[in-house]
């Protein structure tokens, strides 16, 4: 175990790399990706502070993502251990809902539902991190993330119209 600190931009691992530590956030935010054969970064998950982040790939195996600071962070490195691991059954089995869930998400619902639900589930993420990492999260484009809150404010702005009027009548 080692306490580093962690520049905003640096890469602690890289693909293909080393895959033997798994990160605790103590302060700061860091996320792991992937860079498809485009030069597209797709981001596979966000750590803010208390969070753990690591490739879930074994120790043995080169890493399949980077993780790097979106933010000066400091973190606490610890060696991967599959039999410490293997007593922590019981914290995967409550991530593993959470990840399927995320990939039906992806699959199964339009950008404008992908971003509320990043709103409501991450509301302490979105000053934190970039409109072009916040789409890459919800796998859609820039462009995209800005029609969808586009249309989620005129919604907001139409719901509010409605409640207003509704006050009025009563009142």
């Amino acid at each position: 175990m080692k306490k580093i600190k962690v520049r905003k931009g640096e890469v602690i691992q890289r693909v293909g790399g080393s895959n033997k530590y798994v990160f605790f956030v103590e302060s700061g935010l860091l996320r792991s990706y992937s860079v498809d054969r485009n030069g597209k970064e797709n981001i596979f998950m966000f750590a803010p502070e208390g969070w753990v982040i690591a490739d879930t790939h074994p120790e043995d195996k080169p890493s399949t993502v980077f993780i790097d600071a979106i933010e000066d962070s400091t973190v606490i490195a610890y060696m991967k251990n599959v039999e410490e691991e293997k007593k922590n059954v019981d914290k995967l089995m409550k991530r593993l809902p959470v990840l399927q869930d995320r990939i039906i998400r992806l699959l199964s619902t339009n950008a404008i539902e992908r971003y509320e639900h990043f709103v409501k589930t991450h509301p302490d993420l979105l000053q934190r991190v970039s409109q072009k990492m916040i789409a890459s999260y919800l796998g859609i484009n820039p462009e995209t993330l800005s029609a969808a809150k586009k249309q989620q404010f005129e919604r907001l702005k139409k719901k509010s119209k409605t409640m207003k009027k509704s006050f009025l009548m009563n009142s």
